[in-house]
């Protein structure tokens, strides 16, 4: 599963051809949630509110790159870093 971002401890990662909704793959301390792209809703699992709030902050800012990562792990192309939150 690609890494495409990581900042203050959370790994954000995409896997290739995965199932739908468009969504990422996040971990920090050794929990994990997928969010979906579109709503930047949590699809299952968790990370304490902390991460999840800056989660939610980088996503918001970084949706766009998130969606285009989406498109090429659909048809198997690299994926692209996304920068990290400052």
């Amino acid at each position: 599963m690609p890494r495409i971002s990581h900042f203050f401890g959370i790994t954000v990662t995409m896997y290739f051809n995965d199932h739908e909704p468009a969504h990422f793959h996040a971990s920090y301390a050794g929990e994990e949630v997928r969010v979906g792209i579109s709503d930047l809703q949590p699809l299952s699992g968790s990370v304490p509110r902390r991460a999840w709030a800056l989660l939610l902050e980088w996503a918001a800012l970084y949706r766009l790159q998130l969606r285009d990562n989406w498109e090429r792990a659909r048809v198997g192309e690299p994926l692209r870093p996304i920068d990290p939150l400052d």
